[in-house]
């Protein structure tokens, strides 16, 4: 499904809504979810629409019943300006009642290595498997401007097929760690969105959701033509896609 929307406020706004409702089957179904996020700034628009879910609305999000975790993370301290966990903490974890025991975060200053074996023994012990692999519930997943992927680049697609639940990265242009799920674990999830904004994105979005010669170049091409995706998109990312935008939401 591709749905794009005017703005990234109107985007974050109903998948903020979509997930209060997945949180709220979860709780009558009686039933903890694992959700995995990622960073950025269109993630950042939607957890702020969660945190004011939390503030404005009658019916919160029961909190309770989600386990968080995050696609991939720099190899940076928590308070770092560069951590995922710390832009998700600030916008949308200090203002929510999620349960502290509920929040995986990897850790960005450990040895990159050392923490990817760590985060998925974590995983492994907290997400339910199929066939030997964990299931997350539902992964959030961004692109970039290389078309990668949590932090799956064009020049380490050997981590698409790794048999790891996680593996330490080098980010190719700025010689950086990451630790990030690996695309056997990315295309196990039962639900998988792509949340992708911006005018730079919008050729490779052209190119992967029309399969076009030499999108499979692209990580996010990998995810997308091997599962079902659901991809959330603001005009400008979708201004080559004969697609119209929602009026309303």
């Amino acid at each position: 499904m591709i749905r794009c929307y005017h703005t990234i406020n109107e985007l974050a706004a109903e998948l903020a809504l979509e997930f209060r409702q997945f949180a709220l089957n979860a709780l009558a179904g009686n039933r903890k979810v694992s959700i995995a996020i990622s960073g950025g700034t269109t993630p950042r628009a939607f957890f702020e629409q969660l945190a004011w879910i939390e503030s404005n609305q009658q019916q919160a999000i029961p909190w309770s019943m989600i386990n968080l975790f995050w696609v991939d993370e720099r190899c940076v301290p928590p308070d770092h300006a560069d951590s995922n966990y710390r832009m998700t903490r600030e916008s949308m974890l200090d203002k929510i009642t999620i349960p502290a025991e509920n929040i995986y975060r990897i850790h960005g200053e450990a040895n990159p290595s050392d923490e990817a074996r760590r985060y998925a023994k974590i995983i492994e012990s907290i997400v339910p498997s199929l066939e030997g692999i964990p299931q997350f519930d539902w992964i959030l997943l961004g692109m970039g401007d290389d078309g990668h992927t949590a932090s799956i680049f064009p020049d380490r697609m050997d981590l698409l097929t790794s048999s790891s639940v996680c593996e330490a990265v080098t980010h190719p242009a700025k010689d950086s760690n990451r630790v990030t799920l690996t695309g056997q674990t990315l295309l196990q999830a039962k639900k998988i969105s792509f949340l992708v904004t911006g005018a730079t994105k919008s050729i490779i979005i052209r190119q992967i959701l029309n399969k076009e010669p030499g999108s499979e170049k692209y990580p996010a091409a990998y995810i997308h033509h091997r599962t079902s995706c659901d991809w959330l998109l603001d005009k400008q990312a979708a201004q080559y896609l004969k697609i119209q935008c929602r009026d309303k939401y």
